[in-house]
C-alpha cells in the first residue's frame, strides 16, 4: 500500500486524505492511484499526488490519456491559487474507487 504524503495541502484541506484508484471509463483499464485531500469532488489531479503511475512520468505530459485506448482524460495547467501543476479532468473519461 502507497504511504500518504502529510504536507501543508494535505493540513489545507482538514487533514482528510483517502487513496483512489483511476480506472480509464472507456477500457476499463487501471491507470494509477491518486491521493484525495479534503472532501469534495475529483476536479483536479495534482502532479505530486500521483501515487502509482504505471506508465510515463507526467513532468513533461500537456495531457492525461489512456495508455491503452488513448482517450483524453485530462489537460495539464497551473492551478493559480496554489501555483501547482494539475490536470483538469473531463467529466464522464475516468472512473475511481476508494481503496
Amino acid at each position: 500500500m502507497a504511504k500518504l504524503k502529510n504536507d501543508i495541502y494535505r493540513k489545507k484541506r482538514g487533514g482528510t486524505s483517502k487513496l483512489l484508484t483511476i480506472f480509464c471509463s472507456s477500457c476499463g483499464k487501471k491507470l494509477f492511484m491518486y491521493q484525495k485531500d479534503g472532501d469534495g469532488k475529483l476536479l483536479r489531479l495534482y502532479l505530486d499526488r500521483i501515487v502509482d503511475a504505471n506508465f510515463e512520468p507526467y513532468a513533461t505530459r500537456t495531457s492525461l490519456d489512456c495508455p491503452h485506448c488513448s482517450n483524453l482524460i485530462g489537460v495539464r495547467y497551473i492551478y493559480k491559487p496554489e501555483n501547482r501543476s494539475a490536470f483538469r479532468l473531463m467529466r464522464g473519461t475516468y472512473k475511481k474507487t476508494v481503496e
